[in-house]
């Protein structure tokens, strides 16, 4: 069942933080936690789950770190939404709480239902989307700041 977790907006910002701040060089966990105070623990389960769905891709060594697999117009909210949903639904075994019959045969399908709309008005916003409005905001991009001479 499809909610606000903290996974959810951990995932979001991380992505965003990779896409706004990424410049030629990965970004390292420890500055997206040190950048939107996202716990480690919850920042390293989600970030390898987005590394095996292809919305990120590790890059190791001692300057490694996160960058995005895709072009920020190509990858939406949904994207990152289904990831950690599909990570949730491992440890939640009950898709819905209830088992009486109004429940199941009325307010289930509902949910359902918005579920499935809320999804795809996810799948029409990109992070691309999100780094304009983070631009648009004011947000200060670290790797703007950064100046890359390679010639």
């Amino acid at each position: 069942m499809l909610h606000l977790s903290k996974k959810m907006i951990f995932a979001l910002e991380a992505v965003v933080d990779i896409a706004y701040n990424a410049g030629s060089e990965p970004v390292q966990s420890k500055e997206i936690t040190r950048r939107q105070g996202i716990p480690q623990r919850y920042l390293e389960q989600v970030m390898q789950r987005l590394v095996r769905s292809g919305i990120l891709k590790g890059v190791r060594g001692p300057r490694g770190g996160y960058r995005l697999a895709r072009e920020r117009r190509r990858v939406s909210v949904g994207d990152i939404a289904r990831v950690v949903y599909d990570l949730e639904e491992e440890t939640n075994a009950n898709d819905y709480p209830s088992e009486s019959t109004i429940g199941l045969t009325v307010v289930a399908p509902l949910w359902k239902d918005f579920e499935v709309e809320l999804l795809t008005k996810m799948d029409s916003v990109s992070i691309e989307d999100l780094c304009r409005s983070a631009r648009d905001g004011g947000v200060e991009s670290e790797a703007e700041a950064r100046h890359d001479y390679t010639i």
